[in-house]
């Protein structure tokens, strides 16, 4: 199980890293969207792994044998989580009139960034 510090970490590293990325591959750049981006890529994982904790859920934590992509399911879970609030943060937030193209493919830089650095990060 993680404490509350790691997950705290982990919330951090994941936003500023997808905010990063987004800023980097999506275009035009929109710092709200960037913002929201990293946001939702905090917030996501964090509450994920505040269930996996209030619900003592140490099975979640196993990683695959795989050495160069050991993912586990809590891993899973923290893009999946990053995922949903950055497609509704940001499909009803700062990219509410863009084509829906734009806000999956934000959304889902925010989540592999998520996904990124719950596998190796923390």
């Amino acid at each position: 199980m993680l404490n509350w510090s790691t997950i705290a970490f982990g919330a951090a590293l994941s936003a500023v890293l997808a905010a990063v990325v987004v800023a980097l591959l999506i275009r035009p750049r929109q710092p709200t969207a960037i913002i929201t981006a990293g946001i939702a890529a905090g917030l996501g994982p964090a509450a994920w792994n505040v269930i996996l904790n209030a619900v003592h859920a140490p099975g979640f934590f196993t990683d695959a044998p795989i050495a160069v992509f050991p993912v586990s399911w809590q891993d899973t879970g923290s893009g999946v989580f990053a995922l949903a609030v950055a497609a509704l943060l940001l499909g009803l937030g700062p990219q509410a009139a863009a084509p829906g193209r734009r806000v999956a493919a934000t959304a889902l830089l925010a989540a592999l960034a998520a996904l990124v650095v719950d596998i190796y990060l923390y």
